[in-house]
């Protein structure tokens, strides 16, 4: 008995204090006075209480309710209540409650209460999230908390983001010394994001020793930042080069070989897009689990069907205006407008909806720089299509055809080739490729009859700013292209910078008439 006694005068002196502290915090928080709302909310998160967590949830869902005596009270889901402070079943006057309401400032506080809560939950994610929700807050009540999740946190990088949400509680403390505040602003100079640069820019109340720091501190993340903006700038101008590439890359043989200015190549590109679409309907219909490899199926189909109809074009129609460049423009782009008129009718003027695998969704934060896993998908598929290419050319008969009746189709007649029949396999290896490219452009652009249309004078000007039929010119010129654009966006605006990038082509065009890489060659020279 006496040690029963014992045991409650030493466990009621923290139960009074505990009780001390939350009631008041309970009376502020159905006050319905937004600043003591606040208040109340972050004397409840660090009070102890086990039904804090619920309480303030419930106050952030809209379920938290009181009556005209200050009383609190949780609306379950099933439309009965409990009361706030025990969690009892309790039936109070319907009439007589009132929803408590709450606005930014009391959902910024809801939120670093949530946040101080969660940094003891059992999951890493959860607590860095904790971390993540206290940094953003800077709520220096919290402090005591972050101490104690510190004390006990093993995983290095929740254990990180901690320290990081601690030293921004320090520096919006009105009684840290400056030592600790300089310590802060080395923790958060060291965090390097935007975050942390408008912290350091705005300390309240700040010393001259720290407000110095803070701005040293200021200044390197700025060029930290501008470090990570100009890679960023890089990989988006590289994922556009990629596109241009995949756009031309037919384009350039086709043009290169045989000579064609053929403005109906966007609308292979279309072709291969549709086709991704009929593929993944097909998959969604008949074998929903093989989605995940809808883009690898549609990938041969897309070249299968866009090569077969330029072979079909290049019997029917191009291979008799050969020599004639203008009629030979102006019979592709009337084949462009009939090839669109066809979709329409097939599949309707609408867009069509062609999804991202799980795989190629997301993206992957590298420092300052998020790469997106479609487009880091587009650009590894680019250059294994110009690999792949370039291995044809290279070691296949046919590339070794195709390479001859570029350099003399004259001198390659008479030595057996049967010029014609390389023609008509060119045209299509080029329409086939630009097909792949329309299964790519399915991923970030819409699948629409008119989709091969923004991307055929691009093609054209990557052709020839990289060299006539040179497919390493036209790679480097896509490449050159896409980083150019991208830099010249943020200053000049979209349209702006592909006018910029034009004029730009055409003055290089000036004094370098055949391109950056121009064939060799009797023929060529002559």
């Amino acid at each position: 008995m006496r040690a029963f006694l014992l045991l409650v005068l030493l466990l009621l002196p923290p139960a009074l204090a505990r009780a001390q502290q939350v009631e008041p915090a309970f009376a502020a928080i159905a006050s319905q006075d937004y600043d003591a709302m606040a208040a109340g909310i972050g004397e409840l998160a660090t009070s102890g209480d086990p039904r804090a967590g619920a309480i303030i949830t419930a106050l952030q869902a809209g379920h938290l309710y009181a009556d005209a005596a200050g009383g609190l009270y949780i609306r379950k889901a099933e439309g009965n209540f409990v009361a706030a402070d025990s969690g009892a079943p309790a039936m109070p006057d319907e009439d007589a409650l009132k929803r408590l309401r709450v606005n930014n400032g009391v959902r910024r506080a809801v939120a670093a209460a949530l946040g101080g809560l969660q940094l003891f939950a059992t999951d890493p994610a959860t607590r860095r999230g904790a971390a993540e929700a206290v940094f953003k807050s800077r709520d220096a009540a919290l402090l005591p908390v972050l101490d104690r999740a510190l004390a006990k946190e093993r995983d290095p990088a929740v254990r990180l983001a901690m320290e990081q949400a601690r030293a921004a509680a320090i520096l919006t403390s009105a009684t840290a010394p400056d030592a600790e505040k300089l310590a802060a602003v080395a923790v958060i100079r060291a965090r390097g994001d935007l975050d942390a640069s408008a912290l350091l820019a705005s300390l309240p109340n700040a010393s001259p020793a720290v407000a110095t720091a803070a701005h040293d501190g200021v200044m390197a993340i700025q060029r930290v930042l501008q470090l990570w903006d100009m890679l960023e700038g890089v990989f988006y101008g590289l994922s556009l080069g990629s596109v241009l590439l995949l756009a031309a890359i037919g384009l350039a043989i086709t043009f290169g070989v045989m000579g064609v200015i053929n403005m109906a190549h966007g609308e292979m590109v279309m072709i291969g897009a549709y086709v991704t679409f009929v593929v993944q309907e097909t998959v969604r219909q008949n074998a929903p689990g093989l989605f995940g490899v809808s883009l690898v199926i549609a990938v041969p189909l897309a070249f299968l069907c866009a090569g077969l109809v330029g072979i079909v074009v290049e019997r029917s129609l191009i291979r008799f205006l050969y020599g004639r460049p203008l009629e030979t423009l102006l019979a592709t782009w009337g084949l462009s407008l009939v090839l669109q008129q066809a979709v329409r009718s097939i599949f309707g003027p609408t867009n069509r909806e062609v999804g991202t695998p799980a795989w190629m969704s997301g993206a992957v934060p590298l420092g300052g720089l998020t790469i997106t896993l479609n487009r880091l998908t587009i650009i590894v598929f680019a250059f294994l299509v110009f690999a792949a290419l370039m291995a044809l050319l290279r070691y296949t008969s046919l590339g070794l055809k195709m390479r001859a009746v570029t350099q003399n189709r004259a001198m390659a007649a008479a030595m057996g080739i049967r010029t014609p029949w390389i023609d008509a396999l060119t045209f299509g290896l080029g329409s086939g490729v630009a097909g792949m490219a329309g299964v790519a452009l399915s991923q970030i652009d819409n699948v629409s009859p008119n989709l091969g249309q923004g991307y055929i004078i691009d093609s054209f000007m990557v052709v020839v700013f990289g060299g006539v039929g040179n497919l390493w010119g036209t790679a480097l010129g896509a490449i050159l292209l896409g980083i150019v654009n991208k830099f010249l966006e943020p200053f000049a605006g979209a349209v702006l910078g592909k006018i910029a990038v034009l004029v730009l082509v055409i003055l290089f065009i000036q004094r370098r008439p055949r391109g950056l890489f121009p064939l060799k060659g009797r023929a060529a020279e002559a």
